[in-house]
């Protein structure tokens, strides 16, 4: 079975921006270089002739590069306990037609329409079930509140591979196709 997702790597003067907010939180585990994307959808654990399909559907894909900035912080979290912290993508309709284009093609191919409100984001960190760091969270989120970069934009949409591992997941693109 392949676990993927499809997402938008930022060009590395924004990924260097997001690392000089990257810390501050002890506990949290922070996302490395290789693992700062911007979902479009995440499509879960498929078998190889699915993975085949879902390539084949999103290299039919026309859209235009989107140009977005960073803008904000914010974190995911369920009773009052802090699961992720990331940093927000203006403005968000271009992210969420592409969104919707792309959950379009992966229906056509069988799969299950998103069902979740398309947020996008780049995560910055992990907090581990059972960690008490809301104190630390508040700070960090008060401290990185103004956080914006300059527009940037984004030219190819990549098919991700997520492999899980004791340390968190790494992510292997396995395809990815130019926007323009």
């Amino acid at each position: 079975m392949h676990r993927l997702f499809v997402a938008l790597r930022p060009p590395p003067a924004i990924r260097d921006a997001l690392a000089d907010v990257m810390d501050g939180i002890a506990g949290a585990r922070w996302q490395d270089d290789d693992q700062l994307h911007v979902t479009l959808r995440f499509i879960g654990a498929v078998d190889r002739p699915m993975a085949e399909d879902v390539a084949a559907a999103l290299g039919a894909i026309q859209a235009s590069a989107p140009t977005v900035a960073i803008s904000g912080v914010g974190r995911f979290g369920q009773r009052g306990r802090t699961e992720a912290l990331w940093a927000g993508i203006v403005p968000p309709e271009p992210l969420a037609a592409l969104h919707r284009k792309v959950d379009q093609a992966l229906v056509r191919v069988g799969l299950e329409p998103e069902r979740r409100a398309y947020l996008p984001h780049v995560t910055l960190a992990r907090i581990a079930r059972g960690l008490q760091l809301e104190p630390e969270v508040e700070a960090s989120l008060a401290r990185h509140a103004s956080l914006t970069s300059e527009p940037f934009a984004v030219h190819h949409l990549v098919l991700y591979e997520s492999h899980l591992g004791r340390s968190g997941a790494s992510y292997e693109p396995i395809a990815r196709w130019p926007l323009d």
